[in-house]
């Protein structure tokens, strides 16, 4: 469906910029920006894919990933054909970097959808939903009127101000930090760097849960000093935050190796040292699947794929030290 789009300037001769990510593309009339889901129709910028869905899934909270909202519950994914950033190693790229069939679920749909699910909330995922920003700020509303959850899994890939208008209305982010050197991720995701380091302190500072997720590219963004930067940026926001190291496969238009058990493991040892809660995604290996008290090293929450049991906590405490843990629990 065609929307007005929000956060854009006009300029002479009916063209426009788009103020709703970094990229800011400037238009002419009939022209699409690199999203592909806002253009420039007579000198207005519209969207076309408000409410128009990719994907509708119920899902296990963990898959998002999420461990520490809600650990054990499932939630409604959806999401846009579309995305801002194009990583040349995307995971979901028929969906986010190729037109895919779609179709529309009025936000009073998919919140009725979201209720009859019996699941916790509305996942906005698997591709870009920032760029969904009209379509989600309207489902939002209706989500937290039927006090069901709002989640965002992101690259959080969005100009500041936009970016506060939405935090209100969600309650958990996994925001996807690809790297922590500019080149990366001007080659590689043909993106900048700076606007997601803002918004994940933005996100942190205004109270809602967050979670940080980092695919590890063998080559790419695996050198150890871009990684000890990666903590550091992290524990300089709280030691608390969850971070998933992910395993590359080959995929789209990158053909580098997968990424090694072994670096997983000296990430996740290295990574622990300064940050209470590190685990290691789209992996066998059985280390980094569980919770544990940064206190006394209790076993919160045990994992086998997204199988998930509750074991040691009392509320969101842990049960033997009592230790405070910022995981939110039912």
């Amino acid at each position: 469906m065609i929307k007005p789009a929000e956060w854009y300037d006009k300029l002479d001769d009916r063209k426009v910029v788009c103020r709703l990510c970094p990229a800011e593309c400037s238009l002419q009339p009939g022209s699409k920006g690199i999203c592909r889901s806002r253009f420039n129709r007579d000198g207005e910028l519209v969207t076309d894919n408000y409410g128009e869905l990719v994907a509708l899934a119920v899902d296990p909270i963990e898959k998002k990933p999420l461990y520490h909202f809600y650990p054990g519950t499932n939630i409604l994914s959806t999401g846009p054909n579309c995305c801002n950033l194009g990583c040349l190693h995307c995971q979901n790229w028929s969906i986010s970097q190729e037109s895919a069939p779609t179709k529309y679920l009025s936000p009073e749909d998919l919140t009725q959808a979201a209720i009859d699910s019996g699941t916790i909330g509305v996942a906005f995922t698997y591709t870009e939903p920032l760029i969904w920003f009209e379509y989600i700020k309207d489902v939002a509303q209706l989500l937290r009127e039927a006090q069901l959850r709002v989640v965002l899994v992101t690259n959080g890939y969005l100009n500041p101000k936009p970016f506060q208008e939405l935090l209100p209305l969600v309650d958990a982010m996994n925001i996807d930090l690809k790297g922590m050197n500019e080149q990366f991720y001007l080659k590689i995701c043909k993106g900048k760097l700076a606007p997601v380091l803002d918004n994940i302190r933005a996100a942190y500072e205004s109270g809602i849960h967050i979670e940080l997720t980092n695919l590890i590219i063998p080559g790419e963004n695996d050198d150890i000093a871009e990684i000890e930067k990666f903590i550091e940026f992290v524990a300089s926001i709280s030691a608390n935050i969850p971070v998933h190291f992910s395993a590359y496969r080959p995929e789209y238009k990158m053909q580098n190796e997968p990424t090694p058990d072994s670096t997983l493991l000296e990430l996740l040892e290295l990574s622990r040292k300064s940050l209470n809660y590190v685990f290691l995604g789209n992996t066998r290996l059985s280390a980094g699947s569980d919770s544990n008290c940064p206190g006394c090293e209790a076993l919160l929450i045990k994992r086998d794929g997204y199988k998930t049991e509750i074991v040691g906590m009392d509320r969101s405490d842990c049960a033997r030290c009592g230790f405070k843990t910022m995981i939110r629990v039912n």
